[in-house]
């Protein structure tokens, strides 16, 4: 079997670590919470992209649009979400926010990126200089094989 290049086993490694941390502070954010995943999904989501109709809940969770629809019931009924009908199409009903939502999602946001700043507290000055340049890199050739794929690039 072939043996990885150097470059690319460290980005496995990191990619692994980082994922596994993620993961972890993700579990322990809907343990605190009390939410489901999918429940804490729709909270990011509707913070990271805005309103949507529950259709675009289910697009994407990738569940049914009866499974969305309970999702949003459930966090409308714990006072997270707020339905409102769509300006201009009254047929659809729009999912926001409420107050209460959005300090749930800054403290699971914050939660995880507790972390980042305790590994950048670990790395000295120059250190990170280097390290973000070679991240800036990395970022724009993932973001470039992302939109050549097709597929949607988040921005930050």
């Amino acid at each position: 079997m072939e043996q990885p290049i150097p470059f690319e086993q460290a980005l496995r490694e990191w990619a692994q670590v980082f994922m596994h941390r993620s993961m972890r502070e993700f579990q322990a954010c809907v343990k605190e919470s009390g939410l489901s995943h999918s429940q804490l999904a729709t909270l990011m989501r509707l913070h990271h992209a805005g309103s949507c109709p529950v259709s675009g809940i289910g697009l994407d969770l990738h569940v049914s649009a009866a499974a969305a629809s309970q999702i949003v019931d459930r966090l409308v009924q714990q006072g997270l979400l707020r339905r409102e009908q769509d300006d201009h199409d009254r047929r659809i009903r729009r999912v926001t926010l409420t107050p209460l939502g959005h300090e749930v999602v800054r403290q699971a946001i914050e939660s995880r990126v507790a972390w980042i700043r305790q590994l950048v507290a670990a790395l000295e000055p120059d250190r990170q200089r280097t390290i973000v340049e070679s991240l800036d890199r990395l970022t724009l050739a993932a973001r470039a094989l992302e939109e050549a794929q097709g597929a949607p690039v988040p921005q930050t």
